[in-house]
């Protein structure tokens, strides 16, 4: 038996009949089209799914879309209108090779974004807390670390810090 909800997805409000176990990432992957979820892993381990879900960071891998009826989700499309200015966040990791495969980097941005919300000024110790729940196998977090940091002091208004890479 389908189920109607009503989601607003980046700002557009969508209507949909679907079954009760559809998950979220689906209905944004397949029926809306928001290919920038990824799926990683099926079962919240990764974070490559991650969403804003009335603000909070989700994995939308394990969030039924029923349950999601009535609420708010931004995916990485809705940070940034097309061709507009990129997000302090998208800035700070294309400065600071905050990405190699790319394949984390919308749900990385995503947690990032809930992170900063709600401390605009973390500490190197809170960022690797905060977005522990998110795995990337390519870029061994320091530049992640960096973009962050990079993001949270353009959003102050601070002097930028340095984006040469570190090498070890």
């Amino acid at each position: 038996m389908l189920k109607k909800i009503t989601v607003t997805v980046n700002g557009i409000q969508h209507d949909h009949e679907v079954e009760p176990r559809l998950l979220l990432v689906h209905l944004i992957r397949e029926l809306l089209n928001l290919t920038g979820t990824h799926i990683g892993c099926d079962t919240t381990s990764c974070g490559a799914c991650t969403v804003l879900l009335n603000g909070r960071s989700v994995k939308s891998c394990t969030i039924l879309a029923v349950q999601a009826n009535g609420k708010s989700i931004t995916t990485i499309e809705g940070l940034s209108p097309e061709g507009g200015p990129l997000t302090p966040l998208q800035e700070g990791f294309k400065e600071n090779h905050g990405l190699h495969c790319g394949f984390c980097t919308p749900g990385m941005i995503l947690r990032a974004t809930e992170l900063l919300a709600n401390n605009n000024h973390p500490t190197e110790e809170e960022i690797r807390w905060g977005i522990s729940g998110n795995l990337c196998r390519c870029t061994g977090y320091n530049n992640i670390v960096k973009a962050i940091l990079y993001a949270a002091a353009k959003v102050r208004g601070e002097a930028l810090p340095s984006t040469e890479p570190e090498f070890v």
